[in-house]
């Protein structure tokens, strides 16, 4: 997954509130697939790529987990991006 694909989904994510921190949700888990179904349409339409959900999700939390000097340097491109 190249950089530019990585930020798009993020900024997807986080403005979606995929991790569900503000706020309880019904349902979450259907809500979390909905999410996920937009990030696979957003990718296939931006960059061509086909990537599946579980694809996405295992991409996601590696990157919360093992990867998190590059979730910080996306999540700081994203907060310039945005102001």
């Amino acid at each position: 997954m190249s950089f530019v694909e990585m930020v798009e989904m993020l900024d997807i994510l986080k403005r979606a509130d995929y991790d569900g921190k503000h706020g309880p949700y019904l349902k979450p888990n259907v809500r979390k697939a909905k999410i996920m179904t937009k990030v696979v349409k957003r990718l296939h339409r931006n960059f061509g790529v086909r990537r599946s959900k579980y694809q996405l999700r295992k991409r996601w939390s590696d990157l919360k987990l093992r990867e998190h000097d590059q979730y910080r340097r996306t999540r700081k491109l994203l907060r310039k991006k945005r102001n």
